[in-house]
């Protein structure tokens, strides 16, 4: 379904029912994950390099962002993005989204948008004489929530559940979603007429949260550049479903350190007890910093955790799930995590 109107649903796809399933089931032996040892590593992490100069090739200037990306992909979370109109966000979730061979579908969120629109709903076969459950967009790969802040909160209850379960209940029946389920949500920080914004109990479902910010002069006179030339901000899909799934579970075989798990520990424990910080972040936030900190080794080809991986991710993995004393900007709280990383002895 899609309209021109800004506040009606639209749902968007980029492969055919047709494409997908044969994508599904075209290569069947490529789905043998895990590899058998740690060689895996080795082999899948060019993958993720290719992965990450696919998008660099239409994204300017925002290599980090990309990078972050793609670690919430390999590690199994989820990513929030949340800036300013006109500086990518969109553009960064599809070019991540069409980097790779998979069901592919984009929510436009509005404060009309209802749970069913998003998880699908029961319809009357009057020839069969039963319900038929027609699915919604969340059944793919890769879901883009576009604008979530505008999508009403009993709509976005519906969203982080399936996120946080990987299934949805709908009717009063549990429906699993696909093995690689990964959302990319993005959010207008300055936008408040019509939004509501998300609380800090459902933020804690986004492994990552980060902003773009502006690009240098220089940079914008590279995009004005590429906005002259057809089909200049398109990428091609570089990785299969298949492949990602196997990099998850090479992830899983990069090694973490004793040193680097209490590093991260004593971090996270800084929070609770930091004079500025009301509530400091829960075990969840811990487990979800060291598995970033391996997506993020695995992407530069190593197969070990050193502490510069947890001192990068930090601020963007633990910013979102503290409530400071001074009611600041979101982007203001992963400014106060690096004071707390200023404050941990780093292990040598």
């Amino acid at each position: 379904m899609k309209t021109d109107e800004r506040d009606e649903p639209i749902y968007e796809s980029d492969l055919g029912e047709d494409e997908e399933e044969a994508t599904r089931v075209a290569n069947p032996d490529e789905l043998a994950y895990p590899m058998a040892d740690a060689t895996a590593i080795e082999l899948l992490a060019p993958k993720a390099k290719r992965l990450l100069d696919n998008i660099n090739s239409v994204l300017i200037g925002q290599m980090q962002a990309a990078r972050l990306s793609i670690i919430c992909l390999l590690s199994g979370g989820h990513a929030l993005i949340e800036d300013v109109p006109g500086v990518g966000k969109t553009l960064l979730a599809k070019s991540l989204a069409m980097s790779v061979h998979a069901k592919f579908k984009r929510i436009q969120c509005t404060p009309d948008l209802l749970p069913s629109d998003v998880c699908g709903v029961s319809v009357f076969e009057s020839k069969e004489g039963t319900f038929k459950f027609v699915p919604g967009p969340i059944f793919t790969n890769i879901l883009l929530a576009d604008e979530i802040n505008r999508a009403t909160p009993r709509t976005q209850s519906a969203l982080l559940e399936a996120m946080e379960e990987h299934q949805v209940t709908t009717d009063g029946a549990t429906r699993k979603l696909p093995e690689l389920f990964f959302v990319i949500a993005t959010e207008n920080p300055i936008e408040y007429h019509g939004t509501f914004p998300l609380p800090e109990a459902q933020l804690d479902r986004f492994m990552i949260s980060l902003s773009l910010g502006y690009p240098k002069p220089h940079q914008e006179v590279e995009i004005l550049d590429k906005t002259l030339l057809d089909r200049a901000f398109e990428v091609d899909a570089v990785l299969t479903e298949a492949e990602v799934l196997e990099a998850r579970q090479a992830v899983k075989l990069v090694f973490v350190d004793p040193s680097i798990k209490n590093y991260i520990v004593s971090i996270v424990n800084a929070t609770r007890k930091h004079p500025a910080i009301v509530l400091g972040v829960s075990p969840r936030g811990s487990q979800l910093l060291m598995r970033a900190a391996q997506a993020a080794a695995f992407v530069d080809g190593r197969d070990f955790v050193k502490p510069d991986d947890v001192k990068l991710l930090a601020p963007y993995v633990l910013g979102h799930r503290v409530i400071p004393k001074v009611r600041e900007s979101r982007v203001s709280h992963a400014e106060l995590i690096e004071r707390v990383l200023e404050e941990v002895p780093v292990p040598v």
